[in-house]
């Protein structure tokens, strides 16, 4: 497959894109030595199927869907079971992620991105038009803004799935997350939410902040607020002199730090990706919303756009 690299620059950041998934392959700052992300160092490694979500803009449903269906008008559509045969993960097996975009416009500074999904494509209603746009803004900002509209009613969810790791080390252990959320989305074997409780005396307390890894698995919601709301502040990730600030719009931020990643392809650098080298930021809707009345609205109509911005900002000490 013929993939392509396109880069941006401005305000101290060069980040390169591929149009597989819209992902970002990879991220520097000026005067820092190391990658800000996992990437692959051949772009038809992502085409093959050995890039694990990295960089790349998930959907139309991210995250997961409890036994891959959900109900919406009456009628009940029946998805891709692409995770443990059971469950729909980031919009089956052929979502966004696993897709080539069109560039839609590529200046000095940003680049978009459109797909057209078909009505009943992965089993969802409605044929979607999504574009994603990455701008390089002030303040060694990475500014990324996802539209998206339908012609008939259905779900939408969208996720930038970078794996992110500041000091070029080999996994996360030097660095430390901060993140405002008092709630998160407790999950079952399946990792389908099973409701929500508080982050008080748990492993998932990032408040005060924390090291990562942690001593189990953690690849959870964490519960920002309940809809979607103005830009604000959610978390910031720091190792080793230099800090990421994270704001969105989402009301929540998926939590994964990498614990099963085992890439058997070259990344960035010549590095080898093995457990913990990377943790994932991902912000979002609530996984599973479509099916619990409590979780935030995660419908989409006619008529309507869903609009997300996140933005990831960095600033040495």
């Amino acid at each position: 497959m013929d993939l392509n690299r396109y880069i941006i620059t401005g305000h101290g950041l060069t980040a390169t894109f591929t149009e597989w998934g819209a992902a970002l392959v990879d991220l520097r700052l000026d005067g820092h030595d190391a990658p800000l992300v996992l990437g692959l160092a051949d772009l038809d490694d992502y085409a093959a199927g050995h890039s694990n979500y990295m960089g790349a803009t998930a959907g139309r449903f991210a995250n997961r869907i409890g036994d891959a269906r959900f109900t919406l008008g009456g009628t009940t559509y029946h998805l891709d079971p692409n995770f443990q045969d059971r469950h729909s993960l980031h919009g089956g097996s052929r979502g966004t992620g696993k897709r080539v975009w069109t560039v839609a416009d590529h200046r000095d500074d940003s680049v978009t991105f459109n797909i057209a999904l078909a009505d009943g494509e992965m089993g969802y209603p409605g044929a979607m038009q999504i574009s994603a746009a990455f701008t390089c803004a002030p303040d060694a900002t990475l500014r990324i803004q996802y539209r998206a509209t339908t012609d008939a009613p259905t779900i939408c969810n969208l996720a930038h799935h970078t794996y992110w790791n500041l000091d070029g080390s080999n996994d996360i252990s030097g660095h430390y997350l901060t993140v405002k959320a008092d709630r998160y989305t407790p999950v079952d074997d399946g990792m389908i939410p099973i409701g929500v409780a508080s982050v008080a005396g748990t492993e998932f307390d990032f408040r005060a902040g924390r090291m990562l890894p942690g001593a189990g698995l953690l690849d959870h919601n964490l519960c920002l607020s309940d809809a979607r709301v103005a830009l604000r502040d959610v978390a910031v990730l720091h190792a080793r002199g230099l800090s990421m600030t994270v704001a969105t719009t989402e009301p929540g931020l998926q939590v994964y730090d990498g614990a099963k990643l085992n890439t058997q392809v070259p990344g960035l650098d010549g590095r080898t990706y093995r457990a913990h080298a990377g943790v994932a930021l991902e912000a979002q809707n609530w996984p599973d919303a479509p099916n619990h009345d409590d979780f935030p609205g995660a419908v989409l109509r006619p008529g309507e756009t869903y609009e997300q911005t996140t933005t990831f900002s960095f600033e040495k000490d």
